[in-house]
């Protein structure tokens, strides 16, 4: 199982791709996925992200975490049915992306907790923290994005990726997280 964290813009969803693609030709099977996920309460979030919802902070902090559980669990597309079908899951996003995320509006420590149950139930094999720049993401952003999402602002990215070297330090111990530049 394998996890790609980093700010928005930070080539997540390239490297995720692009993994996904090497093992396959070295026969490897493999699910790509990615959180907020396509299902229905990922689909909630991303109307929320996109401001075609509203909902407060501690809300969308929650239906991430109801979205994680079910992209975890659920029998018919959750990671855990794809593990134990053989298959390597490589995923954009997991609870680190809460952790760095929600933590500008909550404390960490409550994020941390909300996220426990996921956590507890699948962790990371490795989790890849692209390190980028707020600047240099927000000119990735600029240059490739139709739409804004509601976190993606130059002071929210600034403290998002202060929030994530945070988590790192305060829970990278449990997992193996290499940060990449």
């Amino acid at each position: 199982f394998i996890v790609f964290e980093g700010i928005d813009g930070s080539g997540k969803s390239t490297q995720v791709r692009l993994l996904g693609e090497w093992l396959s030709q070295q026969g490897h099977a493999v699910h790509s996925t990615l959180e907020p996920t396509n299902y229905r309460i990922g689909s909630m979030l991303r109307r929320i992200l996109t401001g075609k919802e509203q909902a407060d902070e501690y809300t969308i902090a929650a239906l991430f975490v109801a979205d994680r559980l079910d992209h975890i669990h659920n029998p018919e597309y959750g990671m855990l049915a794809h593990l134990s079908s053989g298959e390597i899951v490589i995923t954009d996003r997991y609870y680190y992306s809460s952790y760095a995320y929600h933590s500008q509006f909550m404390p960490m420590d409550w994020v941390i907790q909300a996220n426990s149950l996921a956590a507890e139930a699948l962790r990371p094999d490795i989790v890849i923290f692209l390190d980028l720049t707020a600047e240099q993401s927000m000119a990735r952003i600029k240059a490739n994005r139709a739409e804004i999402e509601h976190y993606e602002k130059l002071e929210n990215l600034l403290l998002v990726r202060k929030n994530y070297m945070e988590a790192i330090e305060k829970e990278g111990q449990k997992d193996k997280v290499i940060i990449i530049d």
